[in-house]
């Protein structure tokens, strides 16, 4: 039996700590990489932890490398991206963004996804195995929201990132899969960023309380749980998947 490998971005909370920990019982190995580290994650042998700030675009490709140094690449049969890492914030109008913030939100969120998936499909080519890269989005890559312009801008680049990767690797041999999931509403700290902000700068911060307020957020976990089920699944990258669709 093969072993699949997933390298997931923004493991220390949230969705991204709840694949990892999914991952991990199923038996997969897991390559976690955000700025801090979760405790839960530590001790596994299937777990290895890289500790960097993705906002720092030029390291990336060498990050790439040393993890794929740590694969076992003779016997992975699958090995997934998954970019996971997002920042929300600055959420106010974009004239009181400063350049500090618009910059590292578009690296985070948009530079890094692009970057890691280069790399990825490149030092992944020589391989027989499966690949796929899955990028999580949100319906505000559709949906535009005042005081959200960097997030929603981010996630409609990640959307058509998606779409033209896809459209890339349809034309190769043994072509890394690429699909775009969308979570829907999530209890994460994104959430509670968004919520605990003033209405005077962000608008939508009520908006926000009221989602939480009548308990429509879903948990992390359920969230985890759908997107691996979905990875197994080929899937059509022209379309982004929502977890609520069956």
């Amino acid at each position: 039996m093969g072993h699949r490998s997933f390298i997931v971005t923004g493991t220390s909370k949230g969705i991204g700590l709840q694949l990892a920990q999914l991952l991990l019982e199923q038996g997969d190995r897991v390559y976690g990489i955000s700025r801090g580290t979760d405790e839960f994650l530590h001790g596994h042998d299937l777990y290895k932890h890289f500790q960097y700030d993705l906002s720092d675009l030029m390291g990336i490709e060498s990050l790439v490398t040393r993890i794929l140094e740590m694969v076992p690449l003779q016997e992975t049969e699958f090995i997934g991206l998954i970019n996971n890492a997002a920042m929300l914030e600055p959420l106010k109008p974009i004239d009181q963004c400063s350049i500090e913030e618009i910059s590292k939100n578009l690296n985070i969120s948009l530079g890094a996804p692009m970057i890691l998936s280069s790399s990825f499909i490149r030092q992944t080519k020589h391989l027989s195995a499966r690949r796929k890269i899955v990028n999580l989005t949100s319906g505000s890559g559709s949906y535009p929201a005042p005081s959200m312009a960097a997030y929603c801008t981010s996630k409609a680049g990640i959307n058509m990132f998606s779409a033209c990767v896809a459209m890339e690797q349809s034309e190769r041999t043994n072509p890394v899969e690429v699909m775009a999931f969308d979570p829907g509403m999530v209890d994460t700290e994104l959430q509670a960023v968004a919520r605990g902000k003033c209405t005077d700068e962000f608008a939508l911060s009520g908006l926000f309380n009221q989602v939480y307020e009548a308990g429509q957020l879903r948990s992390p976990r359920e969230v985890a749980k759908q997107l691996i089920e979905r990875i197994e699944e080929s899937s059509d990258a022209n379309k982004v998947i929502h977890s609520l669709e069956s």
